[in-house]
């Protein structure tokens, strides 16, 4: 049958149309699962970031439980990120001049290595506070290198351009989807059995994403020459970034996330304990209702199309968040903290998934690797930033005072990014205009 004739459609549209576009946009919604590389990198991956959200909960764990100190677990979040704001660039030069397959197999397996240091320290109970920080760091390089070149593998994983957004999308969902059972899993099982057993979980669960990578088979991506200079390739893609307004604005973006809404999760130990009276189920279950919030905004961007209305979204998503931290901040009712943190954490995910499907969008291929280094950077690298002048004011002054500043700040933020969204939206309409006349030449 000829399903472009109108007339068989008009025919049968009365009985079957409900259902057939609640399926329609259902496949739409999961739309980058077509394809083969995507669909099975994605499921890898899932399962190991389980291992991984199950280790960031107990490490924060076991930190303040051995020391008790607020500083410490600024402190640890500084070390695990920091090395992203010194040698991330080196991750995106790297992405663009070498085969991001590879790179990945190197990190991801690095990273397996030292979950299993971790972990048999910490269950032969010879683990001391300088084993986490000095592994903290060896991670943190591991990370600078690996989150880059992970981002810009995302578009050699799909067969068709126009589902980079949705694959974006749902990769941030399987992100917390491992954040609502991670955590759980963590809290419950650092309870019973203590903190190692979440270690070596991890590094056990780092072989579906190794597995995942040997089976796929990747189209060589575009590169840069390898007779440049690093550091000739290095400027290249910063200036390219600072000229490059939709990219700027959502690198400030990040810098201003990276300092005053990230550091959230550093000190949510303390809230756990000392606010609502609890121990490391309570933290994994605050942990979990940020995971719930974060798959919600994920499944809406996943159901979007492309960055169409980002301009809009995000700076409303940024005034919820910020408003959301100072609530969280104040309450002391477990179920109140639990409802607040899922909101924060919905509207943290259409931020940065967002702006992570805004700049993807708009990047020119021959130096994606760079550009996603420095939205790295920009995040994840000034992090640790936050999360050490986050944990010395809190030692100072208490997490709820620091945490109801922050919120603030990022508050009064919102008003700088409304004002040069328009411009935004005007420099990415005109990059989508030359992305279709590239496809269709």
């Amino acid at each position: 049958m000829n399903t472009h004739d109108p007339a068989q459609l008009t025919e049968v549209a009365p009985r079957t149309s409900p259902e057939r576009s609640f399926r329609k946009s259902l496949r739409y919604s999961f739309r980058a699962f077509y394809s083969r590389n995507y669909r099975v990198y994605f499921i890898g991956q899932s399962i190991s970031l389980i291992g991984t959200w199950m280790q960031r909960v107990a490490m924060g764990w076991l930190i303040y439980r051995l020391t008790d100190s607020a500083f410490l677990l600024g402190l640890i979040g500084f070390t695990s990120l920091a090395p992203t704001f010194f040698i991330g660039l080196l991750g995106g030069v790297l992405a663009d001049r070498w085969s991001r397959h590879r790179l990945l197999i190197i990190t991801q397996s690095l990273a397996m290595v030292q979950a299993f240091i971790l972990a048999m320290l910490t269950l032969s109970g010879v683990i001391q506070v300088w084993h986490i920080i000095v592994l903290s760091i060896y991670l943190g390089i591991v990370t600078a290198i690996d989150a880059p070149v992970r981002q810009a593998f995302v578009v050699q994983l799909v067969d068709r351009r126009e589902d980079l957004s949705n694959a974006i999308a749902l990769n941030s969902t399987g992100f917390h989807i491992a954040q609502l059972i991670g955590p759980s899993l963590a809290g419950i099982l650092s309870a019973a059995y203590g903190e190692g057993i979440c270690f070596l979980i991890n590094a056990i669960a780092f072989t579906s994403v190794l597995f995942s990578l040997f089976i796929i088979r990747i189209r060589t991506a575009v590169r840069v020459p390898v007779t440049q200079r690093v550091l000739k390739n290095l400027v290249e893609g910063l200036r390219y970034s600072w000229n490059y307004i939709p990219i700027r604005v959502f690198v400030i973006l990040q810098v201003m996330f990276g300092l005053f809404g990230f550091p959230y999760s550093t000190v949510m130990p303390i809230f756990a304990r000392d606010m609502l009276s609890g121990g490391a189920d309570t933290l994994g279950y605050l942990m979990a209702a940020a995971g719930t919030g974060a798959i919600t905004g994920s499944l809406f961007l996943a159901s979007r199309t492309g960055a169409v209305g980002m301009g809009r979204l995000i700076p409303v998503s940024v005034a919820v968040f910020a408003m959301g931290i100072v609530a969280f901040s104040q309450s002391t009712t477990m179920f109140i903290s639990l409802g607040i943190v899922a909101i924060v954490g919905g509207s943290q995910q259409l931020i940065l998934a967002g702006s992570n499907t805004v700049v993807q969008t708009v990047v020119d291929e021959d130096k994606r690797g760079r550009v996603m280094s420095l939205f790295m950077i920009a995040g994840l690298g000034v992090a640790p930033f936050g999360n050490l002048l986050t944990g010395s004011i809190a030692e100072l002054i208490g997490a709820p005072t620091t945490l109801a500043i922050n919120g603030s700040i990022l508050l009064l933020s919102v008003v700088y990014f409304a004002l040069r969204m328009p411009k935004v939206r005007a420099a990415a309409r005109s990059a989508y205009e030359r992305a279709e006349q590239r496809d269709n030449a």
